[in-house]
């Protein structure tokens, strides 16, 4: 709801899609910035009480910002400073997030681990943008804001329920400079590891900004309000949703490599359709795909780097797999952003797929050692 919330509000406040792609990239950038961090501090310190503390961090962000909609005193600065200031918890979140998996389940069933989360995840995003779009019709942003911020706690009592299944192996206490230089020699050295990391990047700059442009399609492409923007946010997320069942049902028995050899490029096609679609029941089945793709190759990339990552350098491995699905969106961000705002929105989500594709098919071709990958 407040994914739906934030760009939807940003577009209200400014009627610009360079402040949507501005404000999306504020709340990515510091995770280039911090996430290797994260990682060092994942590797050092209890997981779950890094997850307690970001998670406890980012509900009072969300309130506050609750606060100053529901106020109507909200300005486009009060929505950057939100953005930038959830982007740092989540720069120490989603590295520790990430590496808890094994620790709950253990490495054999890491695959359906990661998949049950993706699904999770994109079931909460296949409902709330839907609600949150008649929330915004209706009630105003302010509520998607206020009920985000409330949900947290939720979340933190779960976390303070939770019994590992695995012990954590603690890395070496040398200073973070050195143990992130450690982490990044460790990634570096492994071809299959650094290539996997190297999709990802790619998806990230040039594929997944779309879920920036789509209120700008939404609104002033195919001149439809909020309702309708919520229903294609839900869309992607139902793609989404069937692939992480999928690959959760499946398990073991996923030829993993291959399975990304035709995810990836695949993935970058569907988002260059997205950009050619001016009917909306179109465009909701494009979503759909697109979602469906992404997961698959993201989860099934996930799992692979976890698999190869050993137990002490798995916070900093995954600290840098974050770096590259998160922390380089700002760049895809504001270059979607700015093009939209100068080119054509339309036009540049065609182009960007199609580099996306075209980057996703070199990789593999430089290393086709990663088809074989199970």
């Amino acid at each position: 709801m407040h994914s739906v919330a934030q760009p939807w509000l940003v577009l209200v406040l400014t009627d610009s899609p360079f402040y949507v792609g501005l404000v999306a990239m504020l709340g990515t950038f510091p995770i280039m910035i911090f996430s290797l961090l994260g990682g060092v501090v994942a590797d050092r310190f209890p997981k779950r009480r890094v997850l307690l503390i970001t998670q406890t961090l980012s509900m009072i962000i969300a309130l506050l910002l609750a606060a100053v909609v529901l106020t109507d005193v909200v300005s486009l600065t009060h929505v950057m400073i939100a953005s930038t200031l959830l982007g740092m918890t989540a720069a120490f979140d989603i590295p520790g997030r990430q590496a808890f998996l094994v620790d709950l389940v253990g490495k054999p069933d890491l695959m359906n681990a990661i998949a049950l989360n993706s699904a999770s995840f994109n079931s909460s995003r296949v409902i709330g943008p839907g609600v949150a779009g008649l929330i915004i019709s209706t009630v105003g942003v302010g509520a998607c804001f206020l009920i985000n911020g409330v949900s947290y706690i939720a979340l933190i009592f779960a976390l303070v329920m939770i019994r590992l299944v695995t012990i954590p192996v603690a890395a070496s206490m040398t200073s973070p400079p050195s143990t992130v230089r450690a982490g990044l020699s460790y990634v570096a050295a492994n071809r299959r590891m650094r290539a996997l990391i190297l999709m990802i990047a790619f998806a990230s700059v040039f594929g997944f900004p779309f879920y920036v442009l789509l209120p700008v399609i939404a609104r002033n492409v195919l001149g439809l309000g909020s309702s309708e923007f919520g229903w294609m946010v839900s869309a992607s997320a139902l793609g989404a949703v069937v692939a992480a069942l999928g690959l959760a049902t499946l398990g073991r028995r996923v030829p993993k490599g291959r399975v990304i050899a035709i995810a990836a490029p695949t993935f970058g096609v569907c988002v260059s359709l997205l950009g050619l679609a001016r009917s909306f029941p179109l465009l909701l089945v494009l979503l759909m795909f697109t979602g469906f793709f992404q997961v698959v190759h993201t989860a099934t990339t996930n799992t692979l780097v976890q698999s190869l990552a050993r137990d002490e350098f798995r916070g900093r491995v995954m600290s840098v797999y974050s770096l590259a699905f998160l922390g380089l969106m700002p760049i895809g961000s504001f270059l979607a952003g700015t093009v939209a705002e100068r080119w054509n929105t339309t036009a540049w989500l065609s182009v960007a797929g199609l580099i996306c594709a075209g980057l996703m098919l070199l990789v593999l071709r430089l290393e086709p050692e990663l088809r074989e990958m199970r």
